[in-house]
């Protein structure tokens, strides 16, 4: 698919499903409130020098937190896979397996992440001047690209060494194409932050509207970075 397709099918898609939006508008409302109060809690009890409050008001928004946005990712990947097949419907909802898949890309991320990570620290020591610091960049795009598409192949057949399998979703990006590739990042960047942008206005003129704005957009943002991903990955 050309660029300007894919943006034009991602940008509404959302609108396909709007009882799917709303709940996971909801999620998020709550994952936000659930970090916000382990912060204030932990704050709290750093102040009355109690640590086991600050220890349970931790760890509990924490399981909270990851039980949440495993939920969110995982349904984000199913839409992925919907963009992959070209599928103008919207995912179910299917809350145990997408928890797992979120779990899953979790684990993807870690991976796609410390190895560029391990790699750079190497170099340092190897190099020990600037020439590290640019091959240390360059690895990091080719495995923050490589994420992406790891990304895809797990929600397409959601098994986790297929998507681990970082030469083969480093080939991936060639197979997309890496000008196509950058000059999606330029366009998605571009939305993301001009609907941001408008929503951070709203904000400071109200900022109660502008906080539930700022939780639908994020929503509205995720869902639409997800099937813009999938489309992408569907001529490969």
């Amino acid at each position: 698919m050309e660029i300007g397709e894919i943006f034009s099918d991602a940008l509404v898609y959302p609108f396909h499903n709007i009882k799917a939006l709303v709940i996971y508008l909801v999620l998020g409302i709550i994952l936000g409130i659930a970090v916000g109060g382990t912060i204030a809690g932990m704050a709290a009890g750093i102040l009355a020098e109690n640590i086991l409050a600050v220890i349970g008001s931790g760890i509990i928004g924490i399981i909270i937190a990851f039980v949440l946005g495993f939920i969110i990712t995982g349904y984000e990947l199913d839409i992925v896979k919907f963009g992959i097949e070209r599928d103008p419907s919207s995912p179910g909802i299917d809350i145990v397996r997408q928890f797992i898949n979120g779990v899953k890309y979790f684990v993807v991320y870690i991976v796609y992440m410390i190895v560029p990570i391990i790699i750079s620290a190497i170099l340092a020591v190897v190099f020990q001047h600037w020439l590290s610091s640019i091959i240390s960049a360059i690895v990091s795009i080719v495995f923050a690209l490589a994420l992406m598409m790891g990304q895809c192949r797990l929600a397409k057949t959601e098994d986790l060494g297929y998507a681990l399998a970082i030469g083969d979703a480093i080939g991936d990006i060639s197979r997309v194409g890496i000008v196509k590739l950058a000059l999606f990042i330029i366009l998605m960047f571009i939305i993301v932050f001009a609907v941001f942008f408008v929503a951070l206005i709203i904000t400071r003129w109200n900022s109660t509207v502008g906080g539930i704005l700022m939780g639908i957009v994020g929503i509205y943002i995720s869902f639409v970075i997800a099937r813009a991903t999938g489309l992408l990955y569907s001529d490969v």
